[in-house]
């Protein structure tokens, strides 16, 4: 992926993929990004965040825009992370999805991840109940 991620364009992508839920902010992306523990990887159109303690790699967001959703970039974005995760020393991965969020769900699924917990009312909603976040992981190779 050709272009380079910016906090702020990160901010700006994150909020048009979650309009339902509270967008992460420019500092909160300057923040992470700050940690020699995160990296990211992705574009303008489609990005993960992603944290490596130790053995373990966590995605904390990814976010493709809605006008580029469909087209392969977060599955291609998944592969990305991964990789770099493993070159950072991960040999497992876990996500949290919101349940209701089908697509993701589908995607992490067809990558190999399998749900492992669940943390109910997790995922704060602007006009509805809170919604369950499912825990998922995967070993790396």
């Amino acid at each position: 992926m050709a272009e380079a991620l910016h906090p702020a364009e990160m901010a700006r992508l994150h909020a048009a993929a979650f309009a339902d839920t509270r967008p992460w902010s420019q500092a909160e992306f300057s923040a992470l990004l700050a940690s020699p523990l995160c990296f990211a990887t992705g574009d303008t159109r489609c990005f993960a965040l992603v944290r490596v303690i130790a053995d373990e790699a966590e995605l904390l967001t990814i976010a493709t825009d809605p006008g580029a959703q469909r087209q392969g970039l977060a599955r291609r974005i998944m592969q990305e992370w991964q990789s770099q995760a493993c070159t950072r020393g991960a040999h497992m991965c876990f996500l949290e999805v919101a349940a209701d969020n089908s697509a993701a769900l589908a995607l992490y699924l067809a990558d190999g991840f399998a749900p492992c917990g669940r943390r109910a009312g997790y995922y704060a909603r602007k006009n509805t109940a809170n919604v369950d976040a499912i825990v998922m992981r995967k070993s790396l190779p």
